[in-house]
């Protein structure tokens, strides 16, 4: 069974406060004479499910055309911490339903797939994305549009992952997808020199 974790793009979908939102348009119509529709699309590629590039948050670290596909294509444990209040999780990297997982999944019930931008979600602590990190973690996902709080000015957990080699997956949708093990298949779109890039994730059952 496949599961469309990916938020579906159109206008209106809301974006970082303060982002390029979204924006699509025609460039030649059929109806209008032309031999062929053509679209066109603008906006911040952190629309929707994206992947963020460390170059993010620091610059000289890798750009979106850097992001390796193997972190974004493998094992996954979904995680529902939808229960837990906004800020730090009560998570530490010893959770022993952390144990082997590679790529974890944080469905925190906070997800800009409902129409409207959260006013806060639950995300990992530093010290347990540091530790996560150091242990040989491949990536973290989250449903919610960040993987630091909404207030962060210095978005430390962004820093201790990508520092620590992990890769970061934002604005999934996993209102659907019950809590376990699954294969995420989710490369990131390659786009040369960017802060992040477009993601199309799957969840497959495994």
């Amino acid at each position: 069974m496949l599961y469309d974790v990916s938020v579906a793009v159109s206008v209106g979908t809301p974006e970082w406060p303060g982002d390029a939102p979204f924006g699509c348009g025609w460039t030649t119509r059929i109806a209008d004479g032309a031999s062929v529709n053509l679209s066109s699309i603008s906006g911040s590629p952190h629309v929707g499910t994206h992947a963020d590039a460390p170059l993010h948050v620091h610059d000289g670290w890798p750009a979106s055309d850097a992001l390796p596909l193997a972190a974004f294509v493998g094992d996954a444990l979904v995680l529902d911490v939808s229960a837990c209040a906004p800020g730090p999780l009560p998570l530490g990297a010893d959770d022993p339903r952390l144990a082997g997982v590679e790529r974890l999944l944080l469905h925190t019930g906070r997800t800009i797939a409902a129409g409207a931008f959260p006013a806060a979600w639950p995300v990992l602590s530093v010290e347990t994305a540091a530790a996560l990190a150091a242990r040989g973690l491949r990536l973290v996902g989250v449903d919610a549009p960040s993987v630091d709080e909404r207030e962060s000015r210095t978005l430390d957990v962004h820093r201790a992952l990508f520092g620590g080699g992990t890769f970061v997956l934002e604005n999934l949708d996993l209102r659907e997808v019950p809590e376990g093990r699954y294969e995420l298949i989710a490369p990131p779109q390659r786009l040369v020199g960017l802060d992040a890039a477009p993601v199309r994730a799957v969840l497959r059952t495994t």
